[in-house]
């Protein structure tokens, strides 16, 4: 005896010479054939690389140990991009919006240097600079290359320096010098559309800061809508290291550089 089923209103499969329409008819055999394609189509066993398995037991450890809060809002960046446009008519490097948003965390930590701390088990490490690492994807995985003294660099100088750390980094060349250590991490998804995220912080780091695609919205602005580009930032912090209000003295700081930008381009 054939035994059917009735009334099927969506089968996927494996093979692609078994096709099924709607309310078709599917025998007992047709049936264990789909069975058996679905059974066969085992997944690739992709082995780790070393790369890999640092980020996976750096990132378990960070969430497992670091007691994570998040502090969050939206900037409004169209003056900052009206500075971009200026300083980069003419120039031989250009700056791009996530060189200035470096740069604008660099002095938000320098203005606010509680916050550019480290944890540690007998005392709390006070950093003299701002090294900030920049969140690179690479073909063996996230790696954050350093750039240091951000706080005395100009954009264009910024700019370069990210853009030969990120060359290294995808070729596999950086030194470790170059993605170890940091005092906080720049973390942007922005370009691929993202709007808002968290992101899990870098140890012996406090903070990684998660920026979001700039989208254009309605503002009410002086009593009149007007229309405006706004980005999602999103901090993550280390509690035991950095308190709340010294979080959101961080944030405030980094909003007012990057809605009233002037200073990220003066010596």
């Amino acid at each position: 005896m054939s035994i059917c089923v009735h009334t099927v209103t969506c089968v996927i499969t494996a093979n692609a010479h078994t096709q099924i329409k709607p309310n078709n008819v599917i025998t007992e055999k047709a049936a264990n054939a789909m069975d058996n394609s679905i059974e066969n189509a085992a997944p690739e066993s992709v082995p780790h690389s070393m790369t890999r398995l640092t980020i996976a037991r750096r990132l378990t450890e960070s969430k497992q140990q670091v007691p994570h809060f998040y502090v969050k809002g939206a900037c409004r960046i169209d003056a900052l991009l009206a500075l971009r446009k200026q300083i980069n008519e003419g120039a031989e490097v250009k700056a791009s919006v996530n060189d200035l948003i470096v740069r604008a965390v660099a002095l938000a930590l320098r203005e606010v240097p509680d916050a550019n701390v480290s944890w540690g088990e007998k005392a709390m490490l006070r950093h003299q600079q701002v090294d900030v690492a920049v969140a690179v994807a690479t073909p063996r995985g996230l790696i954050t290359p350093i750039v240091r003294n951000v706080e005395q660099k100009q954009p264009a100088e910024i700019a370069s320096e990210i853009r030969a750390l990120a060359e290294r980094a995808r070729s596999g060349k950086l030194k470790p010098n170059e993605y170890q250590g940091g005092t906080v991490t720049v973390s942007n998804l922005g370009m691929f559309g993202v709007e808002e995220f968290s992101a899990i912080i870098n140890p012996p780091q406090s903070m990684i800061f998660a920026i979001g695609a700039g989208v254009e919205h309605a503002i009410a602005c002086n009593g009149q809508l007007e229309v405006g580009t706004l980005m999602n930032v999103t901090v993550s912090v280390d509690h035991r290291a950095v308190d709340g209000v010294v979080a959101a003295q961080v944030f405030a700081a980094f909003k007012r550089l990057i809605e009233q930008p002037e200073s990220l381009s003066a010596a």
